[in-house]
């Protein structure tokens, strides 16, 4: 169930993961999702199906976002991707984020 790890030619050392095979981070804590630094006019283009009943951060399901898609470790996708939190624009690929939550998820960090 490993997430796909292409090699760039550049950087051949370098692993890049593969966002839409893993969605580890997306499906890491609920209290990961959270809004903090977004102004009021980003939150109000998020779906309301999608926000926490306390309005903090986005709606989980367990651990897992709701904006999620798709199976983690193989294909998955945010469902408001172009509107997502800053937290989720923070969480960058092969970041310390990233690794540790494909680390939770029994995924390959290297």
């Amino acid at each position: 169930m490993a997430a796909r790890d292409i090699r760039s030619s550049e950087q051949d050392d370098q692993p890049v993961f593969d966002c839409q095979s893993c969605g580890a981070c997306c499906s890491y804590s609920a209290e990961w999702p959270r809004f903090s630094t977004e102004d009021d006019a980003q939150l109000d283009r998020i779906p309301e199906k999608f926000v926490s009943a306390d309005l903090s951060g986005m709606r989980c399901e367990g651990v897992r976002c709701s904006a999620l898609t798709g199976e983690i470790g193989k294909h998955t996708a945010c469902g408001i991707y172009e509107i997502r939190p800053d937290v989720c624009h923070a969480c960058m690929p092969g970041g310390d984020d990233c690794l540790m939550a494909r680390k939770a998820h029994g995924m390959p960090t290297i």
